[in-house]
């Protein structure tokens, strides 16, 4: 598996944490940023240099944000194949650059529905589609490039660029899996979240399910690290509590 040198990377987070040391790591590694919307700023404010994307797509955010990195110089810079030709040729004859890292996280879904009297269309607005769209993309093509989603995954990340300008392979395999494992909890919260609303439709749905004896087809559970427990049922065990989002005080769903 090829791993080539980190040259650019494309960030765009909704969670800041950590980002302006990181940022400031790949600047001094010879890493090129590219960001949008408010990532761009909060960059630029620090005095990190960023390329925007909208400059490097040609095309201007719009609609409140929500079309900002659907684009294909974004979409085909990750997704290319550092090992086809033809990809290689595809991409360079369209102007398109190859992006080695990218890092992503999403519009804050669970805690915008967990505060007191949230509008339906808040949540909604909280949907992220671009976010899900990149980490998918890098992801998929993680034999090239490196995908995080997780402000703890930097120092790790900027630990390999700095002594090898590079990440390992079995290095990014890994990011990936996190990466969707992070996408799909991330609908699972948007599905609960429907589910909810839509209850008594739902139930209707089952009670007509005549096939599935009124049980729905698929169950699904959503579930967040609540507590870590001194010991499962022996001492030399490890275990953990889990919850809904949803879940009070002393409940678990």
């Amino acid at each position: 598996m090829t791993s080539p040198k980190i040259e650019r990377a494309l960030i765009s987070v909704s969670d800041k944490t950590g980002l302006i040391e990181f940022a400031k790591g790949l600047v001094a590694a010879g890493v090129e940023i590219f960001a949008s919307g408010g990532t761009r700023q909060h960059l630029e404010q620090a005095g990190i240099p960023v390329h925007e994307v909208a400059a490097y797509t040609g095309f201007p955010e719009m609609m409140d944000g929500r079309i900002k990195t659907l684009h294909p110089k974004i979409h085909a810079g990750i997704l290319c194949r550092r090992d086809r030709p033809d990809d290689m040729a595809a991409i360079a004859e369209q102007g398109i650059v190859p992006f080695e890292l990218v890092v992503v996280n999403l519009y804050p879904f669970r805690q915008t529905i967990l505060e007191p009297e949230v509008k339906h269309e808040d949540a909604i607005e909280n949907i992220d589609i671009g976010g899900p769209t990149l980490i998918r993309a890098a992801a998929k093509n993680h034999e090239f490039v490196t995908v995080s989603c997780d402000p703890q995954q930097y120092d790790g990340i900027l630990e390999q660029i700095r002594v090898h300008g590079e990440t390992a392979p079995e290095f990014r395999e890994a990011l990936a899996g996190s990466a969707f494992f992070h996408t799909g909890f991330y609908d699972m919260e948007i599905a609960e979240y429907f589910r909810r609303r839509n209850s008594a439709v739902e139930a209707q749905f089952r009670a007509v399910s005549l096939e599935t004896d009124g049980m729905p087809h698929k169950l699904d559970i959503s579930l967040n690290l609540k507590e870590l427990l001194r010991y499962g049922e022996n001492p030399h065990q490890h275990a953990a509590v889990y919850a809904t989002s949803k879940a009070s005080r002393g409940a678990l769903i």
